[in-house]
């Protein structure tokens, strides 16, 4: 995928970038593969706002995406790909020899016709999934799964990609985009290849309507309302935020502090994102 750069024809267009989804080969989705997408807003199940700045955007079908890569020994046929709203990913319509279809993540360098397998027979090659423990040394992955048989919960955003270091002990080791070296056992499936659509973190919005087009409302600066709703707020004129620092608006520090619990799986982690 290349980006195209907009001509500066109005302020909101200067600076502005987007997709020239070239890759993409099918325009409407599958009708067997998706599901209609209610939207939240950001509300619960009382309607209580529990995640701020979201509403609206542009009307959504849920494709439904095979994260598990169960089907193994059956061949499949890439034969479209298609432009996913729900994600930064690219996804490719599979269609198996047996005549099912499923849509996967697509990864870089795959394209229409080429074949995927899944399973232990399933060679290294881009779009295949098979077990961590079957993959040599180094090889670069996505949509890993944490327990066998749960499905793909790691790396599946655009470009991303995961590398095999090390296998030991029924275990895999695992560098993540973070820099994050973590244990997973050696059972676990994952796809090989790095995740399509690099560029995308390269797509420069321009204007705060096309925020709006993804589902984001806009942002309130905390100085800018009054004491009883932000930390930053109240006083005459412009007013510092004073020590001990900047807050959030339920009055916790707003940098630097780390608000991650303690996990069971913290043990599978080998060295830290953080650690230099």
């Amino acid at each position: 995928m290349a980006v195209k750069v907009y001509r500066p024809t109005s302020p909101g267009r200067r600076g502005m970038t987007g997709a020239t989804f070239e890759e993409i080969t099918k325009s409407k989705p599958e009708k067997s593969l998706t599901l209609p997408l209610k939207r939240k807003a950001g509300r619960n199940n009382q309607g209580r706002l529990t995640v701020r700045h979201r509403g609206g955007g542009a009307k959504r079908k849920l494709r439904i995406i095979d994260f598990k890569r169960d089907k193994a020994g059956v061949p499949g046929r890439v034969a479209a790909i298609e432009y996913d709203p729900n994600r930064s990913a690219r996804i490719a319509l599979i269609f198996y020899a047996d005549g099912e279809k499923r849509y996967i993540l697509a990864p870089l360098g795959l394209s229409v016709d080429d074949t995927i397998k899944s399973g232990d027979e399933a060679e290294v090659k881009p779009g295949n999934t098979l077990s961590l423990k079957l993959m040599p040394t180094g090889t670069l992955i996505h949509n890993i799964e944490l327990q066998p048989g749960r499905g793909g919960q790691l790396v599946r955003s655009a470009g991303l990609a995961a590398r095999l270091v090390a296998l030991e002990e029924g275990y895999a080791l695992i560098r993540l985009p973070s820099g994050e070296v973590r244990r997973i056992r050696d059972i676990c499936l994952a796809t090989v290849g790095q995740v399509g659509n690099a560029d995308h973190q390269g797509i420069k919005l321009g204007k705060a309507g096309r925020k709006r087009w993804l589902g984001w409302r806009p942002v309130v600066r905390g100085s800018a309302m009054s004491p009883r709703d932000h930390p930053h707020g109240g006083g005459e004129g412009r007013s510092p935020i004073g020590l001990p620092g900047p807050k959030t608006p339920w009055g916790k520090p707003a940098l630097g502090y780390r608000t991650r619990k303690a996990k069971a799986s913290d043990k599978m982690i080998v060295k830290s994102r953080h650690s230099k």
